[in-house]
């Protein structure tokens, strides 16, 4: 049998896991994450989610293989809808857009309590994800950036209870502080300036009023990241 090894981006995800955690895996895929947190004696046991049969299957595949399946059970479902609120204590979502977990969470109102921890990982729309976690009173804890392959990867991780509001940089990059030891961040900032300035030229061609609704506000996106920018740039002298 093969050593089961996760991608970089999995292994951050796998990192963040709280040991001796009762796991719940949305959107699983070919459960990676839960056979493997399993196999190092990370996590108690573990639901593997999926949306389709076609994962679902290989995600059952990769239990029998490495032999867990009496820790794992098996849900065809949308999101959560097929996972009661005492059956785990730590909840994944990864691989999925921001707005496709935002509407997880929102579909799931059982999810506001102090008592769950979430990973969330967005492949995209981090700032919808991150606005609509804090206008719904769920807090980001902990922000980790991941490089696997040319790409920068953002995980989350989260709890319910009351945070303060975030300024659109924040929305758009993440809060940060003196403090964030994360390397990748002067990178990620760098990254987000290049992409809106992009986006900004493109616009720029265009000549209606949404094109110019939109070209303000990117330019306003720009404007707050260049400050967290310069505001990183300083601390890191």
């Amino acid at each position: 049998m093969r050593q089961l090894e996760l991608t970089p981006r999995l292994q951050s995800v796998a990192d963040l896991v709280p040991k001796g955690a009762v796991l719940a895996d949305i959107g699983t895929d070919h459960a990676y994450l839960p056979v493997w947190l399993l196999l190092e004696g990370r996590i108690r046991s573990a639901i593997a989610a999926d949306l389709r049969q076609g994962p679902l299957e290989r995600a059952m595949l990769t239990a029998q293989l490495y032999e867990c399946t009496d820790r794992v059970a098996f849900r065809l479902c949308d999101g959560l809808s097929g996972i009661e609120p005492n059956e785990a204590d730590t909840i994944v979502i990864a691989g999925m857009g921001g707005e496709t977990i935002a509407a997880i969470l929102e579909g799931a109102p059982w999810t506001q309590n102090r008592a769950y921890t979430f990973i969330l990982q967005p492949m995209s729309a981090q700032n919808i994800l991150r606005r609509w976690l804090w206008q719904h009173s769920y807090s980001i804890q902990n922000e980790v950036l991941v490089c696997e392959g040319d790409k920068l990867y953002n995980i989350f991780v989260i709890q319910y209870g009351d945070t303060a509001p975030m300024t659109l940089g924040e929305e758009w990059a993440g809060r940060q502080s003196r403090d964030l030891d994360q390397n990748l961040r002067g990178e990620y900032l760098c990254r987000l300036l290049e992409k809106t300035s992009r986006a900004i030229e493109g616009i720029s061609r265009g000549k209606g009023d949404r094109d110019r609704d939109r070209l303000e506000e990117l330019r306003h996106i720009f404007d707050a990241v260049t400050a967290m920018k310069e505001e990183w740039d300083t601390w890191h002298r």
